[in-house]
């Protein structure tokens, strides 16, 4: 463990709260995209697939949990919750995300670091994550109405992933024979694809406007 693992931890669990806060609290879902939940539900099911097979730590554990549970929950509250579910603008969320979902398994397939069950499905969770934002950037695109708790949540899944970089970079600095090279693309990927909201999250933070993202 070192500060950047530690601080993307805790800025991906920050996001997580963010989120929740705003469909438990305000009892809405505007402005997210359940395309994108339900990616990053199966990201999350299928990397702990070992939760209870091979323990790291508890702190490890833990926030395995919190990832798996979150992402169920949040998955319920938008499909099921009485009020919640009305604020879901299923209209603009029309990204076509399950095209997503074969061509990251059959990369996976062919490109892992051990062709196991468990490896391939970790590999094939990295390949998901890196795309999973896109039915919300896109969503966010189309609404171009980006309320404060959902800029932040997004703001907090792309610094995040730019924090684990630095992780990444610090650990194969420090440690000998640390080479993840599949992890550090996929990784790289899906912090490129926030380059252009990170972008218009600053000029709007920056001037104090209301964040607009252009169509």
């Amino acid at each position: 463990m070192n500060v950047f693992r530690l601080a993307g931890d805790m800025t991906h669990l920050m996001s997580v709260l963010v989120l929740l806060l705003k469909i438990h609290t305000i009892k809405s879902c505007a402005g997210i995209s359940l395309k994108t939940q339900e990616l990053y539900a199966l990201v999350f099911a299928t990397r702990y697939l070992d939760i209870f097979i091979h323990f790291v730590s508890l702190y490890n554990t833990v926030m395995k949990l919190i990832f798996l549970g979150s992402s169920f929950s949040i998955l319920w509250y938008m499909r099921h919750h009485k009020i919640v579910r009305r604020t879901y603008d299923k209209d603009q969320d029309t990204f076509r995300h399950h095209f997503l979902i074969l061509p990251c398994l059959l990369l996976a397939l062919l490109i892992n670091e051990k062709f196991t069950f468990m490896e391939v499905m970790w590999t094939f969770s990295l390949f998901l994550e890196a795309v999973a934002i896109l039915p919300q950037l896109v969503l966010l695109q189309r609404t171009r109405n980006i309320d404060n708790l959902t800029g932040q949540y997004v703001f907090l899944l792309g610094a995040y992933r730019a924090l684990y970089i630095l992780n990444w970079i610090y650990r194969y600095f420090t440690e000998p024979h640390y080479v993840h090279w599949i992890t550090w693309i996929s990784g790289l990927v899906q912090t490129l694809l926030y380059a252009d909201f990170f972008y218009y999250y600053f000029l709007s933070w920056k001037n104090n406007v209301k964040l607009q993202l252009p169509a």
